[in-house]
């Protein structure tokens, strides 16, 4: 049995998608590196994780419609046009005003509180901290436009995770990483580099943020 990446929450992304698609298609199968890295992918563009699994459900619930049903589904790049599809239809939905749209606008209100809690802050992540809450307040006005925003947010957490990491000083931070690799080591087998890279270096950011009462800054995560 393959085991668990169910205590890290940036590696459950991964671990639930392949279950997901191995429990749809009917027979054990294990992702090829190909298969591993188009999540990577995925996790990279900031695609959600029940978006992705709706356009794992849609293709293979299309598939067991067509003419080539009794054909196996062989690898998870036969579900990117429907994932892809499915978050054009996400992207939609939160500029467009709706529920999805609400729920961006409350989430950088609520981090903006978040940044006004958070504890342990120093002489360089405060101000940080204390400028990013402004500006979050300012975005989740009524004119809130999410065209870019998760690449605004994603900047503007880099900014702050590094702040955070100089407060911390370098053994902290280092503690915090051997933990990560630790708890990442058995998968260093079934995964490419790429993918343990991305991940460790996304767990890295969580911990630190955890550390201070903060979440992580992405829509991805509502």
């Amino acid at each position: 049995m393959a085991p668990t990446l169910r205590a890290d929450p940036e590696a459950s992304y991964y671990q639930t998608i392949e279950e997901f698609f191995v429990s749809r298609r009917g027979d054990p199968l294990f992702l090829s590196n190909a298969d591993w890295l188009l999540i990577r992918k995925w996790r990279s563009a900031g695609i959600p994780l029940r978006i992705v699994l709706r356009g794992i459900a849609d293709a293979l619930d299309s598939h067991a419609h067509s003419w080539g049903r009794d054909r196996k589904v062989g690898s998870l790049a036969y579900c990117a046009a429907e994932v892809d599809a499915a978050s054009e239809r996400w992207q939609r939905a939160l500029s467009m005003g709706g529920a999805e749209h609400e729920d961006a606008a409350t989430f950088l209100a609520s981090y903006a509180e978040a940044l006004a809690r958070a504890s342990g802050l120093g002489p360089l992540s405060r101000p940080v901290a204390r400028g990013l809450a402004d500006a979050l307040v300012s975005r989740a006005g009524p004119d809130l436009s999410s065209r870019d925003l998760e690449d605004w947010l994603r900047e503007k957490e880099s900014l702050l995770l590094e702040a955070l990491r100089r407060d911390m000083g370098d053994k902290k931070v280092a503690a915090i990483e051997a933990e990560v690799d630790q708890d990442l080591s058995p998968y260093a087998s079934r995964m490419p580099a790429k993918v343990l890279s991305q991940i460790r270096t996304q767990s890295i950011a969580r911990r630190v943020l955890e550390l201070h009462g903060l979440g992580r800054l992405s829509l991805f995560h509502l």
